[in-house]
């Protein structure tokens, strides 16, 4: 081993300014004395000190500060091992280095007679570590001559903890690598729990620990980690069954490890390089409410603690604010807290016990400092059945380091701490619901039917119930959140109004000097994005974006140039005239002549149009590069078994739909690479959701990415992208030809099925391989096929399938996403018994947000998808009639407060139970889509629709000939004519037809 000669001179030069500071004792000290004898405890004060600045231990040896030189005692094999840092000068802060070898012909005894000689010359008061006691002869040797000469001792313990708290980046980097290794043994050490439990094998506490010490030990998660460098800071701690305790001496029992109702409490950490990390999770089995509820509790003082470590705060004050949050959250747990500590200072010495979160600490925060925060509570509640069950305890422990801006570095964030990830509950199997299927007879319908209706009522009360309460709390937290809005909508507004200024030019020094402006001749200043134009022998300036339209026509021997300007009320107009000028006159055009051998007015014509396009470009790009993050760079992963799929399709077109890529996952993101080299790259932590959707009763097979920011790919941003693998034509081309005999059939079923089979195992076993490498960062949510129903969100029927966050479709291009925690509320609309279908409007908390309209769903699955909506905790009303929601959301968005007021969301409809909730006064707050209309200004929205969807359509076309749609560019000619056929459907269905006779067309009339 080699000493680092650099690091010896920076910590070193840390060592003599704190000296020079003089606090915690340090101010009357002539010379600084650390001794090593050998502890017993393996986190000694000196120990850790020698690690600190030397980078290793040296047993029997003395360091020496004074003020003018250094000198370290040690053994001869060592002195070799200080060659690089010996000097005679002065270097930055620290003094020359003197190496003196040990002398075992005389104990030493003259070279401890040098040294103190040389410490009573600087003055003979020493600073010290005097807790520290050891048996070794060297130890003993040296305390009795310092003893007989009687100098004057002070301890240093506390100056050395602060010189030692604050890390410097290589500390940090090795903790971060000490967390890598605790987080990646946890994973494992979660999955031997889970098949324990799984298998209800009969497992000692005593053998696991051992199986996690054997984990940390053989870890092979980095190459650069050796096996001499990982060790276990303690030996790791599994209780359950009661057994419970908080002491970090605590050692695992040989009871069996609990396999029904009840906590599992994991305490372990990796040392790595001799930084310590921590890491404390409580896995819930068969968990009863009041186990979540608790945990739920004590999670969010865990978050209290870390979020309250802030520089210049008190440890103290932040061991106050845990205890404060966890007796508003719950106070019968508070009762029950570890009070001694919430956690401690960490890093070369696991637990730093002048450094703690307890109430008697008065320690000062600092940037740069790691703490373990340990939140324990024991005696908790815990009945099953009405059966009060042994209490339990949950425990939650992390190592966190300190930032000076921001939130602090969750550094073991990567075990997951959350209710989800650490929650195992029972899940009833086909296979058992198909047996209890069988073993019910004939002989069972009355009971069957009987026990169905008692459900049936006792379920639609217990919803009607729920659904009061998620109205009242849906209010509640709309009218907090609406109403902290409002105060900055004003300023927001003003910002935008100066952005939209249409000055030409903002003083007459700008107006430019032009031979054309004098000859009384259009100039067009693409500097300044203006045109001037001479009017009754004046130039005068427009704004580009003041023009509508130019067009050059001849006649005879003239050329006739005519703009069109924008007028108040356009288009154009409506988002950028300002208060001031909605009631001015404006110009709605011009026309010029000029002699037809003049080019003046051609030239005008086609450098407007240029400008015109070139700003059009620019706000696009702009709008695209709008609201987008920097995202950091993709780390390569050099390992050659990294997951990887092949032969993938991407969805939108970022590159041509006939190449195929592949795509692998790397150290902190995917990279996907097409056959010519183009590349897509997604990282982990910009990931929203994650989905894999199996081939079963697909076409594709599929994962898709929804994006927490947008990212730019090519010239446009996108926030979906999808990788998929086409089933049917891989299928056809393996097994068929034209005259196909039935062996032949069954052949190619076969294939189709074994095909399908390979797939979804190569795609299951890429999101198990993604889902560890990140340590469960990234889970892949699949849809639930069994709860999909039909409907229309686009312009086409597909099958919506809900996901335990979200409502998607992801077969059908575009896709749609709806992210269930994002929503408000659920109305239904066209609810009759008359009609076959309904509508569904999803209503987003953000208020600015457009609602999402899906049509045309079947009646038959309204009950379901209550049901659905019911568990999701999301409220929901119907009505008989589609509402304006461009006219309530700008209602709700410009006067939040008059809007519940009036009602809020009771005004649009009743609940599903059946109760009016609707307020006769207020009944008439929205009007339908259809009331108080003429059929004029009906047809005219009709006619609208019908031209926005052309523009649509022709902007679609536009983009696929360019390269940079975002839809497939290359589709066969049925598939063209299906969509125009749906297209067709789509617009039969709005246009009224007089042989209508339902309900929906007496409405249109």
């Amino acid at each position: 081993m080699v000493l680092d000669r650099n690091q010896f001179f920076e910590r070193a030069g840390l060592v003599y300014e704190n000296w020079e500071d003089g606090k915690y004792g340090l101010n009357n000290i002539k010379s600084l004395l650390i001794v090593n004898g050998g502890s017993i405890n393996p986190y000694s004060k000196t120990a850790a000190f020698q690690y600190w600045l030397f980078g290793q231990e040296l047993i029997g040896s003395i360091v020496l500060f004074l003020k003018d030189q250094i000198f370290i005692l040690v053994k001869d094999r060592k002195v070799s091992f200080f060659k690089s840092i010996v000097s005679n000068e002065f270097n930055g802060k620290v003094p020359p280095v003197n190496i003196i070898s040990r002398n075992k012909s005389d104990n030493d005894a003259g070279n401890f007679q040098k040294l103190v000689d040389l410490i009573r010359a600087a003055g003979g008061k020493i600073g010290t570590v005097m807790k520290e006691k050891t048996q070794s002869d060297f130890w003993n040797s040296w305390n009795r001559v310092i003893e007989q000469d009687g100098m004057e001792k002070t301890d240093i313990s506390m100056g050395l903890t602060n010189l030692l708290s604050v890390k410097d980046e290589k500390e940090i980097e090795l903790i971060r690598k000490s967390s890598e290794v605790t987080c990646k043994v946890w994973s494992l050490a979660k999955q031997r729990f889970v098949k324990i439990i799984d298998e209800t094998n009969r497992v000692r506490h005593s053998e696991l620990s051992k199986e996690i010490s054997k984990y940390i030990k053989h870890s092979e998660s980095e190459k650069s980690i050796s096996k001499y460098e990982i060790d276990s800071c303690y030996d790791p701690i599994v209780m359950s069954g009661g057994n419970n305790s908080f002491k970090w001496s605590h050692e695992s029992s040989k009871d069996h490890l609990l396999t029904q109702t009840g906590t599992i409490i994991t305490s372990f950490g990796a040392r790595f390089s001799n930084y310590c990390t921590n890491l404390t999770r409580t896995m819930l089995i068969f968990p009863t409410s009041e186990l979540t509820n608790a945990y739920e509790s004590i999670l969010s003082t865990h978050e209290a603690v870390i979020s309250a470590l802030k520089p210049g705060v008190k440890l103290n004050e932040v061991y106050e604010i845990g205890f404060d949050t966890l007796k508003k959250k719950n106070p019968e747990l508070a009762e029950h807290l570890y009070k001694k500590e919430l956690g401690f200072s960490t890093g070369i010495e696991f637990r730093e016990s002048q450094l703690t979160i307890s109430a008697k600490c008065n320690e000062v925060v600092k940037a740069g400092m790691a703490f373990v925060v340990y939140i324990g509570v024991d005696n908790i509640l815990n009945t099953k059945n009405g059966n009060e069950e042994a209490p339990a305890a949950i425990a939650i422990s992390d190592t966190i380091l300190v930032k000076n801006d921001g939130k602090n570095e969750i550094l073991t964030g990567n075990a997951k701490s959350r209710l989800k990830s650490n929650v195992i509950s029972m899940i009833e199997t086909k296979e058992t619901v198909q047996v209890q299927k069988k073993q019910l007879g004939r002989g069972q319908r009355n009971v069957m039917i009987n026990d169905k209706t008692r459900n049936k009522i006792t379920n639609e009360e217990m919803r009607r119930e729920k659904q009061k309460e998620l109205y009242e709390k849906l209010t509640e937290d709309a009218k907090a959140r609406m109403i902290g809005k409002e105060s900055g909508k004003e300023k927001e507004e003003n910002v935008n109004n100066e952005n939209n200024s249409l000055v030409a030019y903002k003083s007459e020094n700008r107006f430019p000097q032009d031979s054309d402006i004098q000859k009384m001749l259009i100039h067009v200043d693409r500097k300044n994005n203006s045109v001037i134009l001479p009017i009754s022998g004046i130039p005068v300036p427009y704004h580009i974006s003041m023009i509508k339209s130019s067009m050059i026509s001849t006649e005879e021997n003239f050329t006739y140039l005519r703009i069109n300007f924008v007028t108040s009320g356009g288009t154009i107009g409506k988002k950028n005239e300002k208060e001031q000028l909605i009631s001015a006159d404006f110009i709605k055009e011009l026309t010029f002549r000029e002699d037809k051998n003049h080019h003046n007015l051609v030239n005008a014509d086609r450098q407007i149009k240029e400008i015109q396009k070139r700003l059009k470009q620019e706000k696009e790009e702009k709008q695209e590069t709008e609201g987008l993050v920097k995202q950091e760079k993709l780390i390569l992963s050099v390992n050659r078994v990294n997951p990887k799929l092949k032969e993938l399709h991407v969805r939108p077109t970022i590159i041509p739909k006939k190449l195929t890529g592949s795509l692998e996952a790397h150290t902190n993101g995917f990279r996907y690479t097409s056959i010519r080299n183009d590349r897509i790259d997604i990282l982990y932590n910009n990931i929203k959701h994650a989905f894999f959707q199996p081939c079963d009763n697909e076409m594709i097979i599929l994962l898709h990415f929804q994006l927490k920011n947008a990212v730019l790919w090519g010239k446009k941003a996108y926030t979906d992208v999808q990788f998929y693998s086409e089933i049917a034509e891989v299928s056809m081309d393996l097994g068929s030809y034209k005259m196909m005999q039935e062996r032949d059939e069954m052949r190619r079923e076969q294939m189709d099925r074994d095909m399908r089979r390979r797939l979804n195992s190569a795609y299951s076993s890429f999101c198990e391989k993604i889902s560890r490498l990140t340590n469960g960062n990234i889970e892949f949510d699949s849809p639930f096929s069994e709860l999909g129903f039909l409907g229309v969100p686009h312009l086409s029927t597909v099958t919506l399938k809900p996901t335990t966050s979200c409502l998607v479709n992801l077969t059908e291009w575009p896709h749609f996403i709806v992210t269930l925690s994002e929503v408000e509320l659920v109305h239904f609309e066209r609810v009759g018994l008359q009609l076959k279908n309904f509508d569904m409007v999803f209503i987003f908390k953000d208020y600015s947000i457009k609602p999402k309209k899906v049509t045309d769903i079947p009646i038959s699955s309204l009950e379901k998808i209550k049901e659905w909506l019911h568990t999701c905790d999301i409220w929901y009303s119907e009505g008989k009639e589609p509402l304006k929601w461009a006219y309530i959301m700008k209602t709700a968005l410009e006067d939040p407060v008059g809007f519940f007021e009036i009602g809020g969301w009771s005004t649009i409809g009743t609940d599903s139970s059946g109760c009016d909730i609707m307020d006769s006064d207020d009944s008439d707050a929205y009007e339908t889509e259809d009331e108080g209309r003429n059929p004029d200004e009906s047809s005219s929205d009709s006619e609208s629709e019908g031209d926005d969807e052309e523009e649509e359509v022709e902007e679609e076309e536009e983009g696929e000939e360019e390269g940079e749609t975002d839809g497939e560019e290359s589709m066969d000619s049925d598939e063209d004519s299906d969509m125009e056929e749906d297209d067709e459907e789509m617009v039969d269905r709005k246009r009224p037809s007089s042989s209508d006779t339902g309900p929906s067309s007496k409405r249109r009339k």
